[in-house]
C-alpha cells in the first residue's frame, strides 16, 4: 500500500526468495537448513538495497546479521512495523499460507514462541529502525498515514 500511494516499486524479500528458489522458506529450511535460507536472505536484501527510491519488505530475521541492518541502514530509511506478541499470534492464525510457507523457529508453540523470539529481536529491531509504527490497532491506511507523516523528517533532515 506504502508504495502504491507513492508511486514506488514494491519488493517483499521473501517472496523475491521464494520465487527465486522455486520453494517456500519451510521447504529450504527442511531441505537445506537455516544457515543457506539466511544466506539467501542477505543476498536478495543486498540486491534490493541498490534499487533506489523503493520499498522494501523483510522478514523479521533479516536484523540477526548486522551485515544486513548496515546494508539497510547505507540504502534508505528503516521502519520497525511493530505488534505486541498476541497481535502477531492472531495474524499467524489467520494467515492461511503459514504453515506451509513459514517454519517454525521452535517447537515451543506459537505463542511461546512468538514471545521468546520477540525478546531475543527486541534490541536488534531498536538498533535497527530508525522509527517505528505500532500496528496492533491500526489499519493499513493509518499505519501508511503514520509513515508518511514520519518519513520526511528521515529522508529529508533538517
Amino acid at each position: 500500500m506504502l508504495a502504491h500511494q507513492t508511486g514506488r516499486q514494491f519488493f517483499d524479500c521473501d517472496t523475491v526468495l521464494v520465487d527465486e528458489a522455486g520453494m517456500s522458506i519451510k521447504e529450504i529450511v527442511e531441505n537445506r537448513g537455516w544457515a543457506l535460507f539466511r544466506e539467501m536472505e542477505q543476498n536478495i536484501l543486498k540486491r534490493v538495497s541498490l534499487l533506489d527510491g523503493v520499498v522494501v519488505a523483510t522478514g523479521g530475521g533479516v536484523v540477526i546479521h548486522n551485515e544486513n541492518v548496515q546494508c539497510m541502514k547505507k540504502s534508505g530509511v528503516v521502519i520497525w512495523l511493530q505488534a505486541e506478541t498476541e497481535t502477531i499470534k492472531k495474524r499467524i492464525i489467520q494467515d492461511r499460507t503459514t504453515d506451509s510457507f513459514r517454519p517454525s523457529l521452535s517447537d515451543k508453540g506459537v505463542l511461546k514462541e512468538i514471545e521468546e523470539t520477540l525478546e531475543s529481536r527486541l534490541p536488534l529491531y531498536t538498533d535497527a529502525m530508525d522509527f517505528y509504527v505500532q500496528t496492533d490497532d491500526g489499519t493499513v491506511d493509518s499505519i501508511c498515514s503514520i509513515i508518511h507523516e514520519k518519513l520526511p523528517r528521515f529522508v529529508f533532515p533538517p
